[in-house]
């Protein structure tokens, strides 16, 4: 059930097409050549964040479809799907039976009580302060029952994001039975979600700690790996995270092309993203654009701290300056280690700077997935956030079909698409990998895999794009622009 080296979109169950019926409609409509596979994001019933907070891992949430509807999505096209592998929702049962239960519930062991993570039940300031998290709160809820007792539990995302212990037997018998049920589907990969928050151990910044996490992975891969199914990581960090993951055999993604790249069409240099590619794993999943922002920290050590700040400056001005405008405290989701911003409007919704940096994304290695709103060159949705007072929100339009039909006419999609079924399709991209030697102000990159070869040469200051290809008809070297 190997993955095929071909794009991938990333959507929502609702967001191209009003559910997983129509969804599968506007993909076999619109894109049966330009991509691969679809990484289709939470589809379970959830009590918050967009599907993030799952009840469970056995239904799909029936305002989406059913699981013939994934399973038909699953026929046509690669599928990979979603498993958050450290928490489970505040209005799951398990948790619901732990809150009116406490101790005597069946699933109490599930959870990280400060009473289980202390042999005081608290946990000092100090010692919290030393957590990775990217919340401006400290990583823990308080719950309060019904006869008035009160209990501090870890919580690293939203208050409906409930931390489960994953050396509790408990959280691994109900894990392992989700993780079957998820393999036998049609599912080629499973995305494990917030993987590297599943470490926790008071006085460490409970992230990716080791060996824990590579015990975890393999303990995952245990229950997918019988049905040919692949795991993704899924960790915003140092590129020396991904580095390691690949090192032990799993995919990884590569979250430091999206700032790399701005750096790179913003300045006019490939320095630092020839670099990158030089040293980049391999067996890898690349982005430009997701569900989530365009990170920031994933490129500490591959940019400057200068350069970095140049790129953000830059993306504040020219991505609608969206971090000053939804700054107020009524705003949610602003996180200080992404941007939310799509990635069309962070390129000044200029069709040849976009169209550059999908060709260079395209010919990186990895299998290149490319969000819904970017498939449509999507702008800000300022409206929407407004409405929400959600940041994310910025690149979470849902378009309808009427809207999909409309949007797919643009010249800029229209390009986007050939250039999508080019890389879908060319034989080139499982062979070799070359950076070629030109200026700093220009990119050229090759693959191979005889009799085919296909270079695509981009001009940093112009962004005009050419692909110079053999052509297997005519036996001839052709050349298309971007």
């Amino acid at each position: 059930m190997t993955l095929q080296n071909k794009v991938q979109l990333i959507t929502y169950p609702d967001s191209f097409g009003a559910n997983l019926l129509e969804l599968h409609y506007a993909l076999r409509r619109y894109l049966p050549r330009a991509i691969g596979g679809v990484h289709l994001l939470p589809f379970y019933p959830s009590s918050a964040d967009r599907g993030f907070s799952p009840l469970t891992y056995d239904e799909v949430d029936p305002a989406f479809g059913t699981w013939d509807d994934v399973e038909m999505i699953g026929h046509d096209f690669d599928l990979i799907i979603d498993f958050m592998v450290n928490h489970i929702s505040r209005q799951s049962v398990f948790f619901q039976d732990y809150f009116k239960r406490g101790e005597a519930s069946e699933y109490a062991d599930m959870f990280l009580s400060f009473n289980k993570l202390s042999p005081t039940g608290e946990i000092g300031e100090q010692e919290l302060a030393k957590v990775y998290t990217r919340k401006p709160r400290p990583p823990y809820t308080m719950i309060e029952r019904s006869d008035g007792s009160k209990e501090k539990l870890w919580c690293t995302f939203d208050y409906e994001q409930i931390d489960v212990d994953l050396t509790s037997p408990k959280t691994k018998e109900v894990f392992r039975n989700f993780l079957i049920r998820l393999s036998r589907t049609s599912a080629k990969m499973i995305r494990m979600d917030a993987f590297a928050y599943t470490t926790v151990e008071v006085g460490t910044n409970c992230f990716f700690l080791e060996p824990q996490v590579w015990e975890i992975l393999e303990w995952l891969n245990e229950y997918v790996a019988p049905f040919g199914v692949e795991m993704l990581p899924e960790v915003h960090e140092h590129y020396r995270y991904h580095k390691k993951i690949e090192d032990h055999g799993y995919w990884t993604y590569d979250f430091a092309l999206p700032l790399l790249m701005l750096h790179t069409l913003y300045h006019h240099t490939s320095a630092r993203l020839r670099h990158w590619m030089e040293i980049c794993p391999l067996r890898q999943v690349t982005t430009l654009d997701t569900h989530d922002g365009i990170g920031v920290v994933d490129v500490e050590d591959l940019m400057s701290a200068e350069e970095i700040q140049r790129t953000l400056n830059g993306l504040d001005e020219k991505g609608a300056n969206t971090r000053k405008i939804f700054s107020g405290s009524e705003y949610k989701n602003l996180d200080i280690y992404q941007v939310n911003c799509t990635y069309y409007s962070a390129l000044e919704a200029n069709d040849d700077s976009y169209l550059a940096a999908r060709t260079i994304q395209f010919f990186a290695p990895g299998i290149p997935q490319v969000y819904y709103v970017g498939l449509l060159a999507g702008e800000n949705d300022f409206e929407l956030v407004k409405r929400t007072k959600n940041g994310r929100d910025i690149n979470r339009h849902n378009y309808s079909l009427e809207e999909i039909a409309e949007e797919i006419r643009k010249p800029v999609v229209r390009r986007l698409l050939r250039l999508m079924e080019f890389r879908s399709t060319y034989p080139a991209f499982k062979g070799d990998f070359k950076i070629e030697d030109v200026p700093d102000d220009e990119i050229k990159l090759t693959w191979s895999l005889a009799p085919y070869q296909a270079t695509a040469h981009v001009d940093l200051r112009t962004y005009a794009t050419r692909i110079t290809y053999y052509d297997g008809r005519s036996r001839e070297m052709a050349t298309f622009e971007v």
